[in-house]
């Protein structure tokens, strides 16, 4: 299989989530092995340096991934725009913002989505990368029953379970899991929103946080109920957004991974920290192509074809 990367730049603006600044996205074609570089254009001498994304720089996770580098250059709450570039397979992009926060569009993957398609997907000549677990890697936090792994796969699983003390999610079931190999991550996870509780927000805005949040692009949730008037996209909302953050996070790592992830009351801390330890220790992976496509595992057949 081939890396791939967008046939033309193509562009949208929204609002940070978190930062509440309009900004302006701009995603670019790449070169082969460039991988998923961001660029800050409203900044000037080294701040406005390309970054290339590693699981090292994710530095912020307060309800995000954020890139924050040794200089103090932040591109904050990536997890759904990198969600959408590990369903579509893109190896290879430039991103270009003029703000501190990619834009949070309707709170889902969906727009992202569509963004990639109105660029259109190109193979590259140099074989596609995948990272290959090869014993399982486990990472536990102080939290009681909090935890996420990866074991060996033939594929791409992911299963998560959430646990909030709240009636709204007594009524979904909190577990999810999803193989790649014989779901679809757009119709299955893509348009599963991100949500925040009414009670947090005094508190998050204190932090400088929440401050582009609103019912069109989050799912709010008071103290019974959800406030959005249309409701929820799926019965399970929740947990399907989690896995939504979890391939995004995971993907950070800049390649498609051969694996089964699973999580208990993950976040993007403890995602991250997972890719970190998988890292730290060369005899749990391998880097892998497949030079012929038959070879390729089940779930990542089913990546979009490319123009």
């Amino acid at each position: 299989m081939k890396q791939r990367t967008l046939a033309q730049s193509v562009q949208a603006t929204g609002v940070g989530l978190h930062s509440g600044e309009r900004v302006l996205l701009t995603l670019h074609p790449a070169a082969e092995n460039s991988g998923i570089v961001f660029r800050r254009t409203d900044l000037a001498g080294e701040q406005s340096r390309p970054i290339k994304l590693v699981p090292e720089l994710i530095n912020d996770t307060r309800l995000s991934s954020t890139i924050v580098t040794e200089d103090g250059v932040r591109v904050g709450t990536i997890e759904h725009l990198m969600s959408a570039l590990a369903a579509y397979g893109i190896d290879n992009v430039l991103i270009e913002l003029n703000a501190p926060e990619i834009p949070i569009m309707d709170g889902s993957s969906l727009p992202f989505l569509y963004l990639l398609q109105d660029a259109g997907i190109v193979d590259q000549k140099a074989e596609k990368r995948f990272l290959r677990i090869l014993k399982p890697v486990e990472v536990q936090v102080q939290e009681p029953g909090k935890w996420v792994r990866f074991t060996p796969y033939d594929g791409f699983k992911v299963s998560l379970t959430i646990n909030f003390d709240h009636p709204v999610f007594n009524r979904s079931n909190p577990t999810f899991e999803i193989d790649f190999a014989g779901a679809s991550y757009v119709e299955e996870i893509a348009r599963a929103r991100t949500f925040g509780f009414m009670q947090e927000v005094e508190m998050m805005r204190a932090h400088g946080l929440g401050l582009g949040g609103n019912l069109s692009n989050a799912v709010v949730i008071d103290d019974n109920d959800v406030l959005n008037p249309e409701g929820l996209r799926y019965p399970d909302e929740f947990v399907r957004h989690k896995i939504l953050d979890a391939v995004g996070d995971l993907y950070v790592i800049g390649a498609p991974i051969i694996g089964a992830f699973e999580g208990h009351k993950s976040g993007h801390a403890i995602n991250n920290a997972l890719l970190r330890a998988i890292l730290a220790d060369p005899e749990s992976y391998e880097w892998v192509t497949f030079p012929h496509n038959q070879n390729l595992p089940a779930a990542f057949h089913a990546l979009p074809a490319a123009a």
